[in-house]
């Protein structure tokens, strides 16, 4: 009965493991992510540790040295399968461990196969340690995933826990057989210890899905952030794109946006050029007509209030829009202009200017207004000889 029981699930454990071994090749080899190489090889340690265990009980050596080597293996791979699940699991929650730290596991782990090798003489003495590693180290993984409460590793930290819970009473039911006891029959106990690698399968089907399922939360998180680090950086280009680099202020191309933003509350509308800038250039050169400009800008943005927008229109033209603005407000501010240019302190040419005006009313033609102020300013330019004048 129980050799039945052992052959049944044994072939379960084989084709289910071989299963779970071929889909994460394959989910590996499609999302291509770092994360994935420990649960590959997990799985394929685990077929070793089963190729171990079906050669020995095929083969049933007799000799001591070939029962060591078979423990040896055994040992190894089972043990490497758990150490890798849980080293799969540290990957979605910290960085990959460092090299030191994997060289000093992997020999914990050739020690300890060793050691048992040349320890474990029977099969429920190697169950007993074996299991009780097993829930160790898996123990350890859930643990690691509850503490740190990693989203989304609920079905992973599940899996890992069912198989901890499973190796435990695992790791009693050899001991059981190891010392005399009449809580259970012996029976009941080699059924057990016959069949209890499809109650692995079981669990080890719940860490598959655990690992799918953090593995595309991980893929989720990390294009949500993608996507916001795309918009914040179209932002920024945005924010170059609409800013004139010479003055700071925004340039020609936010004007559109301004203007669409005043459609509902009105505003009045300023076109400013500054008087013989050409012969500035000629006479003191471009760097100070461009000193000249971020002079003007500065002005311009210090005489309006901050909800008014200040544009550099083209070359030495600017525009400003005053939303809900009255005409003595615009009067004032314009002329605020006019005086703090005059006085502020400076090393280059005078600084004189022609402005022109136009009011959009509510729900009004802001382009027409934008138009009608230019003109103002081109006429109020040829009539005055530049004087500032308000048109």
């Amino acid at each position: 009965m129980e050799l039945l029981l052992w052959r049944w699930s044994t072939t379960a454990q084989i084709t289910s493991e071989l299963m779970i071994a071929v889909f994460f090749v394959v989910l590996a080899r499609s999302v291509r992510r770092v994360e994935m190489r420990p649960w590959i090889q997990a799985w394929l340690w685990n077929l070793a540790a089963l190729f171990v265990t079906i050669t020995f009980w095929f083969a049933q050596p007799k000799s001591r040295i070939a029962f060591m080597v078979t423990v040896f293996g055994y040992t190894l791979s089972k043990t490497i399968f758990s150490v890798l699940l849980v080293a799969g699991t540290w990957n979605f929650v910290r960085r990959r461990a460092g090299i030191g730290a994997r060289r000093a596991v992997i020999a914990s782990v050739v020690a300890y196969s060793t050691i048992a090798a040349f320890t474990f003489d029977t099969i429920d003495k190697l169950g007993t340690a074996q299991s009780a590693v097993i829930a160790l180290v898996l123990g350890v993984g859930a643990l690691l995933l509850l503490f740190t409460r990693t989203p989304g590793a609920g079905w992973l930290t599940a899996g890992l826990s069912i198989r901890t819970l499973l190796a435990i009473v695992e790791t009693l039911a050899h001991g059981a057989r190891l010392v005399p006891q009449h809580f259970v029959s012996e029976s009941a106990i080699g059924i057990f210890v016959a069949s209890y690698s499809s109650f692995d399968t079981g669990a080890e089907w719940v860490i598959a899905l655990g690992c799918v399922l953090i593995l595309y939360r991980t893929i989720q998180q990390e294009l949500t952030q993608s996507n916001v680090d795309l918009l914040a950086a179209q932002e920024v280009l945005q924010e170059l794109v609409d800013r004139d680099p010479l003055t700071g202020l925004a340039n020609r191309r936010a004007l559109p946006e301004v203007l669409r933003g005043v459609f509902r509350t009105g505003a009045t509308i300023l076109f400013f050029d500054l008087n013989d800038f050409k012969k500035i250039n000629d006479s003191y050169g471009h760097q100070t007509g461009d000193d000249c400009l971020k002079r003007f800008a500065r002005v311009l943005q210090a005489s309006f209030r901050p909800d008014d927008h200040v544009i550099r229109y083209a070359g030495d033209e600017f525009v400003v829009i005053a939303p809900s603005a009255d005409s003595e407000q615009i009067l004032a501010r314009v002329e605020n202009v006019r005086e703090r240019l005059k006085f502020e302190r400076s090393d280059g040419p005078p600084i004189k200017f022609s402005v022109g005006h136009a009011s959009v009313p509510v729900d009004g033609d802001a382009e027409a207004a934008l138009r009608e102020a230019d003109e103002a300013m081109y006429r109020q330019k040829g009539a005055h000889g530049g004087r500032l004048r308000t048109v």
